[in-house]
């Protein structure tokens, strides 16, 4: 199959825009959503259910009257200490270059010790959150019947009043796989219309 110079050059497009949607992947979360960099919001709160991968990164946007420190647990816990690195201007992108934990605080007096602070978990780009560890067993479980139900205190029976672990969350690895599909995808089609 003969290819004209269009025909090339859309290829070629294709090909360009694929192999680069898997480096778009990563995720620019703004601080605070709406309400921002600012006092008076639960960064705690803000960051639970969210999943910060290497690559991501957090915006910082804020007014005059506050800045961005990062520090270590140390600075973290005493809001203080000496800055790993310092941001100001009032919009500050910061990138998630490495798994563990990151932590930022407003270095305005009161401020971080009134929760204006952030600690950011950022695990692997190919890999989900870690799935929480299963407690070990003292006492091998029963295999129960199906539609009868054990009675209370038998092993493997939770006792009254106790709860079960909530269920692991699903693996990101997918973004990785999905990273590897579209490279290989590009390449099939590429081989496939310059023959």
């Amino acid at each position: 199959m003969a290819m004209n110079g269009f025909s090339k050059m859309a290829a070629t497009a294709l090909l360009l825009v694929l192999a680069i949607v898997p480096a778009t992947l990563a995720v620019k979360y703004t601080v605070g959503d709406a309400a921002q960099w600012d006092s008076g919001v639960d960064y705690t709160a803000w960051v639970k259910g969210k999943t910060f991968r290497v690559g991501d990164s957090l915006e910082f946007k804020y007014g005059p009257t506050h800045s961005v420190n990062e520090v270590n647990k140390a600075g973290y816990d005493s809001c203080g200490g000496t800055p790993i690195d310092t941001h100001t201007g009032g919009d500050n992108e910061i990138d998630l270059e490495k798994v563990g934990t990151q932590y930022f605080i407003c270095p305005t007096p009161g401020h971080c010790a009134n929760g204006m602070k952030l600690a950011v978990t950022v695990v692997a780009a190919s890999s989900g959150t870690p799935a929480a560890p299963t407690p070990p067993s003292t006492t091998p479980g029963t295999p129960s019947t199906p539609g009868t139900t054990p009675a209370a205190g038998t092993p493997g029976t939770p006792a009254s009043g106790s709860t079960s672990p909530p269920p692991p969350k699903a693996s990101g690895a997918s973004k990785g796989v999905m990273s590897y599909v579209l490279v290989g995808v590009s390449m099939v089609l590429g081989y496939g219309l310059w023959m």
